[in-house]
């Protein structure tokens, strides 16, 4: 199932509570009041008289020019000038200087005092030859102007606004921003009426199995008489268990999209907060908004970040605040107060570090798993992803899929992409099957690095490295198919590779996993036939068959010292801590084995390549000059590969690539008029109901690139 969506116009989400209030009046409010402030304070200034020192004022006031002197606020003195002083060229000249639209009121000079008693002093002193009558009098006032009262009130009034601005967008909804006072606030999207997603479970495809228990969910609530006449009841909670890029978003999109309830969507992370008490707060605030809307589904994507197994021990007087938060949404889902009619959707892909409070039947009653497609499921999400490109006649989506085994749906929707844009880049008007193979090839080994440069020493070591996985792989009975060997460097570090088909398998026996451990060795063994020494180039193919063979001694039981013993944890809970689940002598034995087979296995790829040594000299000199071989040009070169059998697409086309399913056999059985179909299921200890030995545990997984 892939995680891209079909082209599709949205509604934007609708945030709950509703949307912060714009701040349109506020700031209009603030910046009105910044340029009163500034606007007076400059009219201030520049109706305000011209400044002179004391000293001018006293040759002012002995040629008689001043007309009256007031003494303002026991700070600065006003000068104002008599009439005939006024039209004195020197007077005219400062004045207008100071102030081209002229100057308010009386004074048209002023100059600041230390102290006003010593001033009057000095004033008497001045015009003590001045006949009484003709003196000047002090005239004495206290006055404030605008810039006095803008200067002192305008601050304050700028910061009452500016605080009861910040107040209100703090009390606003949750979101970016910081809001302080809603910080307990869910951030939870909402979806109902006109804001429905409009993905629905048509645009789903592959992974029908989950698909119909996800439809079942939302049945219930189209139709819950349906369900209750029988006494059942609605799940309370499931969980979409899957790996990356499986679609378990996508599946709740499609929810989203179907259900006629509303549909509150968010993730884990959303919880998470640095206060205390803020991811408990948000809890009950989402199931409050929740329950208020009843029914409804809330899903939750990765609620790993919030739900992750609690601390057997902690600090004394410490506080944790995600397992306050954990406690807060178990006792929400289902605790002593919980209402129904909210149902939880959760998605997840490490499911073993959740709480196993969490999973328990009640809070999540369900627990679909969503793992990647299969061949059929990968035809599926190739047809919805093809439809939008222009296609040439050669593509299939049947081939692709036998050409992606272990694609999850976003790897096919990305390799898509990329064919369309190696077409564009080539200047091509619609899609090849070649684009698609080089797509292919770019998502599994990376990108290529054609101009990279590499001397000729280095490159006729890797061409022997390849070309001994090339043989190994095949003259070895049940190794992969080969695709093609390239000693093309690509992705980071791969100076060649490798590529195999590898089949839909889930079971492997010993001598499969022998073979694709020789196969893994046949680069190094290729070096030391050939060179007579090794390289570094070996290194992921040791790692990998170093994996495999503690998986075959320690994992599944395969190993005949050992016996059938497994020390997996398979639900990964660390139940052991530090100390290993077995002794000192056993681990020696683990190792003493691992070598044992590993060794084995190189003697034996060393006699394969040592025997097929010419077939080892032609593929590397071929290499060597064409620097890619596909599958046709080794047959060309080796012959045919000794073992036949249908490939993936062979199979897949043939219908022979999978066997029939128990109900697929009880349909036939109850067509041809089987009376056994009457009969009672028989439940015998080892067997499901099909009569079939039930597995358990899985294989190793098969790499498709051997790299050098």
């Amino acid at each position: 199932m892939s995680d891209k969506t079909p082209n599709g116009n949205n509604k934007r989400k609708k945030p709950l509570p509703n949307p912060t209030p714009r701040p349109g009046v506020q700031l209009w409010v603030l910046a009105g009041l910044l340029v009163f402030m500034f606007g007076a304070m400059f009219v201030s200034n520049v109706n305000s008289p011209a400044k002179i020192n004391q000293q001018r004022f006293e040759q002012m006031l002995a040629v008689g020019d001043i007309e009256r002197i007031t003494l303002v606020n026991e700070k600065e003195v006003d000068v104002s000038l008599t009439p005939a002083a006024l039209r004195k060229p020197e007077y005219q000249r400062e004045l207008v200087r100071k102030s081209p639209f002229g100057v308010s009121g009386d004074a048209h000079f002023y100059f600041p005092i230390v102290d006003a008693k010593l001033f009057q002093e000095n004033l008497d002193e001045l015009q003590k030859t001045v006949p009484p009558a003709q003196r000047l009098a002090l005239n004495i006032e206290s006055r404030e102007g605008l810039g006095d009262f803008v200067g002192k009130w305008g601050l304050l009034a700028l910061l009452v606004v500016g605080f009861m601005f910040m107040m209100k967008r703090m009390g606003g909804a949750g979101g970016p921003g910081g809001q302080i006072f809603s910080i307990g606030k869910s951030r939870a999207a909402l979806f109902e009426g006109g804001d429905k997603v409009k993905i629905t479970f048509k645009d789903v495809a592959g992974l029908e199995e989950a698909k119909e228990e996800v439809q079942e969910i939302v049945e219930f609530l189209k139709n819950p008489s349906k369900f209750t006449v029988l006494g059942g009841k609605i799940p309370k909670g499931a969980l979409l268990v899957g790996g990356p890029g499986t679609g378990k978003t996508l599946m709740a999109k499609a929810v989203a999209g179907e259900a006629d309830v509303p549909f509150f969507s968010l993730s884990g992370s959303d919880f998470v907060e640095m206060f205390v008490g803020v991811g408990a707060a948000r809890v009950r605030d989402l199931f409050k908004q929740a329950k208020a809307k009843a029914p409804c589904i809330i899903f939750i994507d990765e609620i790993d970040a919030v739900g992750r197994t609690r601390s057997k021990g902690s600090m004394p007087g410490g506080n944790d605040e995600r397992e306050n938060t954990l406690n807060s949404l178990l006792v929400e889902m289902d605790g002593f107060g919980t209402d129904s009619g909210v149902i939880i959707l959760a998605a997840t892909n490490r499911p073993d570090t959740l709480d196993s409070a969490l999973l328990r039947p009640g809070r999540f009653d369900r627990q679909i798993s969503i793992d990647k497609p299969d061949i059929n499921g990968r035809t599926q999400i190739f047809n919805v992803h093809l439809k939008p490109l222009t296609l040439g006649p050669d593509v299939d989506a049947k081939k692709l899929s036998a050409q992606t085994p272990g694609f999850a749906g976003a790897e096919i929707a990305n390799v898509c992409n990329e064919a369309a844009l190696i077409a564009a880049r080539r200047d091509k008007k619609m899609i090849t099957d070649q684009d698609f193979t080089d797509a292919i090839d770019r998502v599994i080994g990376g990108l290529e690095k054609k101009n990279k440069i590499i001397s000729p020493g280095e490159k006729r070591i890797v061409a022997y490295h390849e070309a001994g996985h090339a043989i190994a792989g095949w003259f070895l009975e049940h190794t992969d198919p080969l695709v093609k060997v390239s000693i093309v460097p690509r992705g980071v570090a791969a100076l060649g590779y490798a590529q195999y088909l590898p089949k839909e398998q889930f079971l492997y026996n010993t001598e499969q996993l022998t073979d694709e451990m020789c196969m893994a060795l046949g680069g190094r063994a290729a070096e030391e036939l050939v060179f007579g020494k090794i390289s570094t180039g070996a290194l992921s193919d040791l790692e990998r068959i170093t994996k495999m063979a503690y998986s075959i001694v320690t994992m599944y039981g395969m190993n005949a010292k050992l016996g059938n013993v497994s020390f997996y944890d398979s639900k990964g809970q660390n139940e052991y801590g530090f100390s290993k689940p077995y002794s000192e002598a056993t681990s020696q034995l683990i190792d003493e084995e691992v070598r044992h087979i590993i060794e084995n296995a190189y003697v034996r790829t060393k006699e394969l390549l040592t025997e097929r040594r010419h077939e080892l000299e032609v593929v590397a000199k071929e290499l060597l000059e064409k620097e890619v071989l596909l599958q046709s040009d080794l047959e060309r070169l080796v012959g045919k590969r000794p073992f036949g059998g249908q490939t993936n697409y062979q199979a897949h086309m043939a219908g022979t690539d999978r066997s029939e399913t128990a109900s697929e056999v009880k349909g036939e059985h109850a067509a041809a008029g089987d009376l056994s179909n009457d009969l009672p299921d028989l439940h015998l200890p080892g067997l499901d109901n099909g009569g079939e030995p039930a597995a358990s545990g899985t294989a190793a997984p098969s790499s498709a690139v051997a790299g050098a």
